[in-house]
């Protein structure tokens, strides 16, 4: 089972809980060129975890092609894909809905 990294998890979890707080405790920008943005990290955890599924995907598949072409190999691999797409599905869902919250808050401000 491909889970999200714990090292990017707890980074993620720990820049959202101090705010990105700078010296004095102010908020730094969350733009999208700003490397330590909490929506950042989460985007960079869910691609880690897309990129090891698309990894396995591929391992899969090269076995396949080099005479592996039993049915469980190919029943594998059809069930890492479905994971992939529910995966995917999922990041891009986590990633609008984040995104239309912060739009949200940001036009109350």
């Amino acid at each position: 089972m491909t889970s999200i990294n714990p090292g990017t998890l707890g980074q993620f979890i720990g820049n959202a809980a101090i705010g990105q707080g700078g010296a004095g405790g102010t908020r730094g920008s969350a733009s999208s060129g700003d490397r330590n943005s909490w929506y950042e990290a989460m985007s960079r955890a869910w691609g880690s975890t897309l990129d090891s599924q698309a990894a396995q995907i591929t391992e899969m598949s090269s076995a396949i092609g080099a005479g592996n072409d039993q049915p469980s190999a190919m029943v594998q691999l059809t069930a890492a894909s479905l994971k992939m797409q529910f995966m995917s599905n999922n990041a891009a869902t986590s990633q609008n809905s984040v995104g239309q919250a912060l739009e949200t808050l940001g036009k109350r401000q």
